[in-house]
């Protein structure tokens, strides 16, 4: 008879732990199907994606609604025994006092953990002014307190992927957030070894993610040795898959060929996977 599963309470306690010490890889799925698989490689923790739910569901990054994008965690939350940490981008609001009440919507779907990022969605403007900004890392952090809910906070700062590539700024944001009650910080697209150790120096101990996006040649321990917390890929294993479905599509449609079948994974071995996999639910 299987053991009983851990409950919401649990997987929070456990996402905690995660990020006092060491270094883990968060790596992000965007269906159930990728995210049982994921799980079942032994990783310990998992995060959504905003830009791999979008594209599998035919939108752009950033183009879902918040209602959509709840079912979504709520639907991964469930259908894992481990931590998942929700892309809740830029909170699906502008303002404080929204991205507040939005905050408590999603920390009941499940989640263990949340980001909130300092950049308006579908917006020519690419950052939030500072006061703004950290006004709703504020808002952010209050909501998860008074919820009791004690979800992990991830407070994310955008200049280097939304056109503001100041590494100054960046740090006083993440200093700011820290000190504002973030539990995790986050500045996705910076690369060099300086710019990762100026954000691990600026936080005072708090935990740092870092995007790897696998070009930049990183291994786990290298950026273990940087101090960084925790390594996310984003979208990046999303894409992986859709480049070889969208590869394979042209092949057929432009030449005909079928060359691509060859040295797939095969019904037989998903079917045993999932089969067995499911047996622990």
């Amino acid at each position: 008879m299987p053991s009983a599963r851990p409950s919401t309470a649990d997987k929070r306690k456990t996402f905690h732990e995660l990020h006092k010490s060491g270094c883990f890889v968060i790596p992000n799925p965007w269906n159930v199907g990728s995210a049982r698989y994921l799980l079942g490689l032994g990783f310990k923790a998992l995060a959504t994606t905003s830009s791999g739910h979008a594209h599998s569901e035919g939108f752009p990054d950033g183009a879902q609604g918040i209602d959509e994008v709840l079912v979504h965690y709520k639907e991964l939350a469930a259908a894992t025994d481990i931590p998942l940490n929700a892309d809740f981008e830029n909170g699906f609001a502008d303002d404080p006092d929204t991205v507040a009440e939005n905050v408590t919507r999603c920390i009941a779907t499940g989640v263990a953990g949340l980001s909130i990022e300092d950049s308006p969605q579908q917006s020519a403007t690419p950052l939030y002014e500072f006061d703004a900004a950290l006004a709703r890392v504020k808002a952010a952090r209050i909501a998860i307190d008074k919820a009791g809910a004690d979800v992990v906070f991830t407070a994310r700062t955008e200049g280097f992927i939304r056109g503001r590539p100041d590494i100054d700024e960046t740090v006083r944001r993440l200093k700011a957030f820290a000190d504002a009650g973030a539990d995790c910080l986050y500045a996705p697209g910076i690369k060099t070894r300086e710019h990762i150790e100026a954000t691990v120096k600026a936080v005072g101990g708090r935990a740092i993610n870092f995007l790897n996006l696998g070009a930049l040649g990183y291994t786990v321990n290298d950026l273990a040795n940087l101090g960084v917390r925790r390594i996310s890929v984003g979208g990046t294993l999303a894409r992986v898959a859709m480049d070889a479905f969208i590869k394979s599509a042209r092949a057929i449609a432009t030449e005909g060929k079928f060359d691509s079948f060859a040295g797939v994974v095969n019904n037989a071995e998903l079917n045993k996977f999932f089969g067995d996999d499911r047996k622990t639910f």
